[in-house]
């Protein structure tokens, strides 16, 4: 078995500890994968590859939905739900970061105040820090030690809904889109894009507006299956051996439905393993987190480059000022770094 690196030593406490002593190591191996440090993203990686092996077993569902869709309140139901089945659950939430001060309120745990002091559940709020998709630039990682830490469902709530907001369904095995009755954006929403990518859609707050929340469920069902039948194999209407996109209404605040949607995730979890999509899911997001690193890397490798440091000034203040095209800048930056 792949040994914990010496330079993380509270990393055992994470594999085989209890209570508050494992919380604590989560938050420090969370905490030294987010570093910038060159050091610590040493010492990060070697930690990833001792946990690695312990990884895998959970599920994961990422939750999404416009603001004041009931996110929290859902996800707290969900949780508490889940532990009373023996589960135990990691929330990954992310907040948005400020474009002007670059900070964040991270405030999700204050809206889940159960869910946040059980000791069964682990949340963990990080700010997205610009990054596009909805998610924080390490939930990736941050995933993989809640589950070598034994959490067998791991949440991961996103930033909004967009077309920029979709990079949840890319590290997950589940995206659940939330939806409010009533509130006028069920097409909007198809026209974002989001909808194509949603497993299961969510019509939360269904007590508020009965009559209205079952008629964005029918127009939702009606849409899903149009995009069922327009080039999406894996949402193929004929055949039973795929899971096919669908729409329920429930309450969380009443903590009405919750068991329902549970069976649903259930009966996804069934049949892609059954069908080896999950696995085949889990494979393709493994190789595209890989080249999204690469593409960070090399990015950064591009900046620090001491040809493209000294020129850099002189090409912003002239694409800036209209004498160099943007495009012939940018060619002849990446000729001087690969000199």
């Amino acid at each position: 078995m792949n040994r914990i690196p010496a330079a993380t030593p509270w990393a055992d406490a994470l594999l085989h500890g209890t209570g508050s002593v494992q919380r604590r190591a989560i938050a420090k191996a969370i905490t030294l994968l987010e570093s910038t440090r060159a050091d610590h993203r040493a010492q990060a990686d070697d930690m990833l590859t001792a946990l690695l092996p312990h990884t895998g077993k959970a599920f994961r569902l990422g939750i999404s939905g416009v603001p004041g869709v009931g996110k929290s309140t859902f996800i707290e139901a969900l949780g508490l739900y889940l532990i009373g089945r023996d589960h135990r659950v990691a929330v990954l939430t992310i907040d948005p970061s400020s474009t002007v001060s670059g900070g964040s309120i991270l405030g999700d745990k204050t809206r889940m105040e159960m869910l946040s002091v059980h000791e069964r559940a682990y949340i963990r709020p990080s700010p997205s820090s610009g990054t596009l998709g909805g998610v924080a630039e390490k939930t990736r990682e941050a995933m993989l030690v809640c589950e070598a830490a034994g959490y067998d469902v791991v949440i991961v709530e996103t930033v909004g809904v967009g077309q920029s907001e979709t990079a949840v369904a890319g590290m997950t095995d589940m995206f659940v889109l939330l939806q409010l009755p009533n509130a006028g954006d069920e097409l909007q929403a198809i026209k974002k894009g989001v909808m194509e990518i949603a497993d299961l859609v969510v019509i939360n707050k269904a007590d508020i507006d009965p009559d209205a929340a079952t008629r964005a469920q029918a127009q939702i069902t009606s849409s899903l299956r149009l995009l069922g039948m327009h080039g999406s194999g894996g949402h193929s209407l004929h055949d039973e051996s795929l899971w096919r996109p669908r729409a329920m209404q429930l309450s969380a605040l009443r903590n009405e439905g919750v068991d329902r949607f549970w069976e649903k995730v259930t009966q996804f979890r069934g049949l892609q393993t059954a069908n080896g999509r999950l696995e085949t899911r889990r494979q393709k997001q493994a190789l595209a987190w890989m080249w999204e690193r690469i593409e960070t890397g090399l990015k950064q490798a591009f900046r620090s480059h001491p040809q493209v440091r000294e020129e850099l000034p002189a090409m912003l203040a002239a694409v800036t000022e209209g004498r160099i095209a943007a495009s012939t800048a940018a060619r002849q930056l990446l000729a001087a770094a690969s000199n």
